[in-house]
């Protein structure tokens, strides 16, 4: 590249340095010691977190390729970097007192948030399967510690080490596919398999065998089923903030991958890959609905939630078009909002010996605590797809383009299935607002988590109120040469 390209290409990933660098020399700040450095380390992320926004916001507009093909700034990584910056900033907002209840005050954990966000980043910019896979270990390997930070706690280190053994094997499954795709296209450029694999004629039994390694490799990321068995212990055992943040940015980076592979560089074998994300989304979405109504343990319970969740997603994907990746976009913005609500209000009642983890604990929480109660009931509703809530509308554009491509019975099997699904949420509100008291609440409310649940809430109604806006912003930022 000559100096014009190198510099072209330093602008365009310049939020992603921008978070890479501070995360290093946030690195170094942590070995000093202070009185308050939790609160002095997440003031510090947040303001990385915000320089990267700027950043990203003002390379907003003309599409800007980089680094010979391998990265792109356009209106589709925009879109998802603003997602997953707006989750790492919420997570940071309710760390620093739940970090000091667990014991577990040290300058690492923004650190690791930083460089899971920066692989997040590269992820939904990345438009070469090599760029593709270093964003997506960077994220990965930083989830891992991060799943694993509550050392003294089993059942984390139980978590980390089950999703460091079957996160490594699931990346070599899909880098294996990567070099099969390599081998008969001579490329990795996503622009140009396009091109090279979509030709007329009988279709390669490896580009299949290849396809369906990465299929298995990112099915694995996003938690769908039969790749699914690590997220309800990983939900479980993993610091309440991790958890969170994984329940949406990871799988959101992950998402975005996955609408720049299929529906665009891999279209040709549509008639591959198409059928079985059909048949794992429609899987997807029963078991999450179903196993959760059983659950007792609420991250548990969430767990099969984001499952059944990621199947309804899936289901975008099949129903494919600019409608349908508009409204898996429009999604998982959504569930940003509506899911980091639930577990702020999860991490509000971890205090002292109590950790607010079994879903009896919230009986008679509206009558001591009515308005986070309200809030609560908000993001549950949302959840669990009930208008005029934001989760609603999520739900509603991807029926919408399924009916739409003719793919009814698909359409049919979601509806119902989220009926089920609403049993389970329901049950939280009917114990909040019918049950006794068994407690009295102490609750952890810091004003940083306060304002992490305001945010939350007012993205959950204010999409809900205005959900075609959202929605034309999504179709506006799908990215070129989908139909």
């Amino acid at each position: 590249m000559n100096a014009d390209m190198i510099v072209a290409s330093i602008i365009a990933s310049l939020p992603e340095i921008i978070v890479i660098s501070c995360a290093c020399l946030l690195l170094l700040v942590s070995l000093i010691p202070a009185r308050g450095r939790m609160v002095l380390f997440s003031g510090i992320s947040l303001a990385v977190v915000a320089a990267a926004a700027i950043a990203t916001y003002v390379l907003a507009g003309p599409v800007r390729p980089a680094y010979g093909g391998m990265f792109v700034v356009d209106g589709f990584a925009v879109f998802f970097k603003a997602v997953v910056l707006m989750v790492t900033a919420l997570v940071i907002l309710i760390s620093p007192k739940y970090l000091e209840e667990e014991n577990i005050e040290r300058g690492e954990y923004f650190v690791l948030l930083l460089f899971a966000l920066a692989g997040m980043m590269i992820m939904t910019s990345a438009i070469d399967l090599v760029s593709i896979y270093l964003g997506l270990e960077l994220m990965a390997l930083s989830v891992y510690v991060l799943t694993g930070f509550v050392r003294h706690d089993s059942r984390s280190n139980e978590a980390a080490l089950k999703y460091v053994i079957l996160g490594a094997l699931s990346s070599a499954i899909f880098l294996y596919g990567v070099s099969l795709v390599y081998g008969l296209a001579g490329t990795t450029q996503l622009s140009e398999l396009a091109i090279t694999l979509n030709r007329d004629g009988p279709l390669d039994p490896l580009l299949i065998l290849a396809t369906v390694f990465m299929v298995t490799g990112l099915v694995f990321k996003v938690g769908a089923v039969p790749l699914h068995m690590w997220v309800p212990d990983v939900y479980e055992g993993a610091p309440t903030t991790i958890t969170a943040f994984i329940s949406v940015g990871p799988k959101a980076a992950a998402f975005a991958i996955i609408l720049r592979i299929f529906p665009d560089a891999l279209i040709g074998v549509a008639d591959i890959w198409g059928p079985v994300i059909a048949v794992i989304a429609v899987l997807t979405l029963t078991l999450g609905s179903f196993v959760a109504l059983v659950q007792t343990n609420i991250k548990r319970m969430l767990a099969y939630s984001s499952i059944a969740h990621v199947g309804f997603a899936l289901l975008g994907l099949v129903a494919g078009g600019h409608d349908g990746i508009a409204s898996v976009m429009l999604y998982f913005l959504i569930y940003a909002f509506m899911n980091l609500g639930i577990f702020g209000a999860i991490v509000m009642m971890r205090k002292g010996d109590f950790s607010g983890e079994n879903i009896e604990d919230y009986a008679g929480l509206a009558k001591s605590h009515p308005g986070l109660a309200l809030l609560t009931l908000i993001f549950l509703f949302s959840l669990a797809g009930i208008p005029p809530t934001a989760g609603f509308f999520a739900k509603f554009y991807i029926l919408t383009a399924l009916v739409a491509q003719g793919y009814v019975v698909l359409a049919v099997i979601a509806v119902l299935l989220s009926a089920v699904a609403a049993y389970f949420y329901l049950r939280i509100v009917m114990l909040m607002y019918m049950k006794e008291q068994a407690r009295s609440f102490d609750l952890a409310l810091t004003p940083s988590l306060r304002v992490a649940l305001a945010v939350a809430g007012l993205g959950t109604v204010g999409i809900g109120l205005l959900p075609a806006w959202f929605l034309d912003m999504a179709r506006g930022a799908v990215f070129p040469g989908i139909g």
